[in-house]
């Protein structure tokens, strides 16, 4: 698959002044070296020279991938009059939201109450020198329009405020500052209660999210008509759905998993020739997207699709699953085995110019006949099926699959594999005549947090789905993190040609823990999970709440915000609570260490009244609840890790969808460096290899052959 080369973004003339983002670690932040603002990174110089000369911050946050930052940095940033207006009244800070989600969480916050939860990026704040925010709103207009105020106006209006009301806006922005710490880090008590959480509110979680999706097409029905990818609320309709013994209620939950991953696969949202997924569907048929393919969008996506495989042997699911991993492996993987973050909607300027087709330019590369039959296919008509707002009267279209593969093949009297492999080659020619446009900026640093939900994506689809090669990727880009982004034992939040930011936050530890939990159960590697039990010592030291459960943000050796906050709820990825949860009940079975049981039980407790009232933005920690109280599955294999027999037994516990199954294993007889009650006395029966089953504090009776303990997993998988 050929690998397209990025294009250089046109920029402006620089300035006489000295930039100070040239060098940043951040792409996005280069991007902007040299607009004629005078741009600062966040740190100790700015915020104390904006505290010297006494001036207000003008604080933008976005990232590399943002459409509408590109298109305010073009119509105001790079605009010489409102950059004078801004060097004038300002100093001007840029954030890369990917490298510091600490500053974005917190602004953004302060966004949603100026615009009463109108938030996103590029998200425009303004701080008195102290760091409050008394102004904040997303995307501006460089003069009047779309019922928005001029930038360059609104920043005259705010200078000249801030000159005659100054005292009102200072008392405004402390009020809002005590409201967000009272929002953000509000102090836990953990108290002595039983736990105010149940399988039965989960339960509940899972059918008010199901009841919310559209039965029809898949998807979250938020009111609107965008629609993102609802991996984790699929994740928790799995878990709850394995347990149900309600047929219907189960089929339900099944189906909105199942019809979501069709018509995701299906439509414009999935890149068809080179795989990968877009960021959101701005239509309910998912057809058009916008453009932008995020890193961790193709992690979560594809633990959804492994896992829905699992419980049905689904051939589409499978290759979803494979596509959108092998699209990481050939445009994100960095050489060193990292993955970067992005993928830019824009090329040429114009947001999806590099992915719709005319089908003139189908017809030239394919044929007469074969384009007929890919353009039937894929949904491609001489009028177009989508409205490019930058050529509004072009003939632009989408690749999507309006109709199964199958139903074409039998409406064509083509034989299925005939067809697919026809429209294989097709999408290999148009994928190199593709290769030759202009490509979307990649954004090339490589976030721990990120990377560590794709290593647990490919370690989880290497084994389940038999493709040794996706685990070979994830022990490389494990083995990258651990040697460039640790210092010292801490981690480090983003890499980028050999340069390192300083600082990591607790979701960079969570997942990374998880991806390693992942990769220990896909390798047996004894190594990956002693590194996960490190790390999470390590969060455990510097991140968590003495005074009261759970996890903060930031390190305890973190700078100093207006709010040391805790990643309580689910957005774009999971919080970093809710996958510690997780983290911290699996290695309390795989290490029998009480510790990490104790903590758990804390976050359950005192977290439990958050959880209720935000259960839609709680999935992923309402999936710890479920590991927690439904009960872990231990399953322990002794037995030669090359001995076909061995395999076999993994093969059987790996193809069994068990959600609380922890999967461990050693040779025998060998020293066991992780010291795990699971493989502690287990010895083969008759010298053959055999695999341990325990739930609940009982262990089944030993099983050396591979069908046995499939029928044996099949009844712990079976609803009850």
């Amino acid at each position: 698959m050929p690998r397209p080369a990025d294009s250089d973004r046109a920029t402006p003339a620089p300035p006489a002044a000295a930039h100070r983002l040239a060098q940043s670690t951040s792409p996005y932040l280069q991007q902007h070296a040299h607009n004629p603002v005078e741009w600062h990174e966040w740190g100790d110089e700015s915020l104390a020279l904006a505290r010297r000369e006494n001036r207000p911050i003008f604080l933008s946050i976005g990232y590399s991938a943002c459409h509408w930052c590109h298109v305010m940095a073009h119509e105001s940033f790079e605009n010489p009059e409102i950059a004078a207006v801004m060097n004038r009244l300002f100093i001007n800070i840029k954030v890369d939201r990917e490298e510091r989600p600490d500053i974005d969480d917190i602004y953004m916050q302060a966004t949603l109450a100026y615009t009463n939860g109108q938030g996103g990026w590029p998200m425009s704040v303004w701080l008195t020198p102290d760091l409050k925010p008394f102004a904040a709103g997303t995307y501006f207009p460089p003069t009047a329009r779309y019922g928005r105020p001029g930038f360059g106006e609104l920043c005259e209006r705010i200078g000249q405020l801030w000159s005659t009301h100054r005292d009102a806006l200072e008392r405004d922005a402390a009020t809002l500052t005590e409201h967000l710490r009272a929002a953000l880090a509000a102090p836990i008590s953990t108290g002595d209660a039983a736990p105010g959480i149940t399988l039965e509110l989960v339960d509940r979680a899972a059918d008010i999210l199901a009841d919310a999706f559209d039965a029809r097409r898949g998807g979250l029905l938020s009111g609107g008509t965008n629609k993102f990818p609802p991996s984790m609320a699929m994740e928790l309709f799995l878990r709850s759905a394995h347990r149900t013994a309600d047929a219907a209620r189960r089929e339900k939950l099944l189906q909105r998993v199942f019809v979501t991953l069709e018509h995701m696969a299906a439509g414009g949202i999935n890149d068809h020739l080179a795989g990968g997924i877009a960021r959101y569907s701005t239509d309910p048929d998912w057809l058009v997207p916008h453009f932008e393919k995020m890193l961790y969008d193709q992690a979560l996506v594809t633990r959804v699709a492994v896992d829905a495989h699992r419980v049905r042997r689904d051939a589409g699911a499978d290759a979803f699953a494979r596509a959108i991993l092998d699209y990481c492996i050939e445009d994100l993987r960095a050489p060193g085995g990292g993955f970067y973050s992005s993928r830019d909607a824009d090329s040429e300027g114009r947001e999806g110019a590099y992915y719709v087709w005319r089908q003139d330019e189908i017809g030239r590369a394919l044929g007469a006949a074969e384009a007929e039959l890919f353009c039937t296919a894929y949904g491609v008509r001489p009028e177009g099926n989508w409205v490019d707002p930058h050529e509004p009267g072009a003939p632009k279209n989408i690749l999507h699959l309006p109709i199964p593969l199958a139903t074409l093949a039998d409406t064509r009297r083509i034989p299925l594999d005939e067809l697919q492999r026809r429209l294989a080659e097709s999408r290999k020619r148009l994928l190199a005549v593709r290769g030759e446009r202009p490509a979307p900026h990649r954004d090339e640093k490589i976030l721990c947090e990120w990377n560590g939900l794709l290593i647990a994506a490919l370690a989880r689809a290497g084994r389940v789905l038999e493709e040794p090669r996706y685990v070979a990727a994830a022990v490389d880009a494990a083995g990258f993190l651990l040697r460039e982004q640790r210092r010292d034992g801490r981690l480090l939040r983003s890499w980028r040609d050999g340069r390192t930011l300083g600082v990591a936050f607790i979701a960079d530890y969570a997942n990374l823990v998880d991806g390693l939990i992942e990769l220990y159960e896909a390798t047996w590697e004894p190594r990956w999970l002693l590194e996960a039990r490190a790390l999470t010592r390590t969060a455990i030291e510097h991140y968590w709440d003495d005074a009261g459960a759970g996890f903060f943000t930031t390190a305890d050796d973190h700078e100093s915000l207006i709010v040391r906050a805790r990643d309580l709820r689910d957005s774009a990825t999971p919080s970093g609570n809710s996958v510690m949860l997780m983290n911290l009940l699996r290695l309390a079975v795989m290490f029998g260490e009480r510790d990490f049981a104790d903590r758990a039980e804390r976050m359950l407790r005192a977290l439990s009244d958050e959880v209720r009232g935000a259960l839609g933005a709680s999935e992923r920690f309402l999936c710890g609840v479920d590991f927690s109280l439904a009960g872990a599955v231990e399953i322990a294999i002794i037995g030669d890790p090359a001995d076909p027999r061995t395999l076999a037994l993994r093969r059987a516990a790996d193809s069994t969808h068990i959600p609380g199954a922890v999967v461990m294993g050693a040779p025998p007889g060998a020293p066991d460096p992780l010291s795990s009650p699971l493989l502690a006395e287990r010895p083969q029966l008759d010298g053959a290899p055999t695999a341990y089953v325990c739930r609940n504090y009982v262990c089944d009776r030993p099983e050396t052959s591979p069908d046995a303990l499939l029928r044996k997993l099949a009844i712990i998988a079976r609803p009850r």
